[in-house]
């Protein structure tokens, strides 16, 4: 593997195998470049310039990262996506949840729900693997009114055990519940 290849394994590697072509333009390879490495099959094309590298394994936050990439600048995991992605409680989505605070009018793969999200401030958005996602406590918020209330105290009483939210966020989530 040599030159623009090895440069976009590199890319795909850091982050859970998927390059688009603005990051790859950024790492110094031409668009042209990577449409010709796609056709070659050396990249997996999803849509809009979002790609996988064949050569770099897929795991279970390829298909998140690809989901975001897709729906595209501002993009973030949110609901029972996030609380997935970090294996918190049991969930096993048939869709991967992006929000998003603008409209996008591009076709998606059905794969995905995107919704827009014009409730979520910069506080409430973080990076988990090298994805955008809402924070858990936000996630935790989103889901209270739509799981069983023994269930949904089941994953606040994980999440704290697992030190991804803090007591100080209990109160505010107890609040969302009731």
């Amino acid at each position: 593997m040599m030159g623009y290849r090895r440069d976009l394994w590199e890319l795909a590697a850091s982050r859970n195998g998927v390059v688009t072509v603005a990051e790859a333009e950024e790492a110094g390879v031409p668009a042209v470049e990577v449409r010709k490495l796609a056709a070659r099959g050396a990249l997996r094309a999803y849509g809009k310039g979002v790609y996988t590298h064949g050569e770099v394994p897929k795991t279970s936050r390829t298909e998140p990262t690809v989901a975001v990439a897709l729906a595209g600048e501002g993009a973030f995991l949110h609901r029972e996506s996030v609380l997935d992605l970090l294996g918190l409680g049991q969930f096993n989505p048939a869709k991967v949840r992006v929000g998003i605070g603008r409209r996008v009018r591009r076709a998606l793969p059905s794969w995905m729900d995107l919704e827009r999200r014009v409730d979520i401030s910069p506080t409430d958005l973080t990076m988990y693997e090298g994805i955008p996602a809402t924070t858990v406590r936000r996630a935790l918020q989103d889901m209270s009114n739509r799981m069983p209330p023994d269930r949904w105290q089941g994953l606040i009483d994980e999440a704290l055990q697992r030190d991804l939210i803090q007591d100080l966020d209990i109160p505010t989530l107890t609040a969302v519940a009731a």
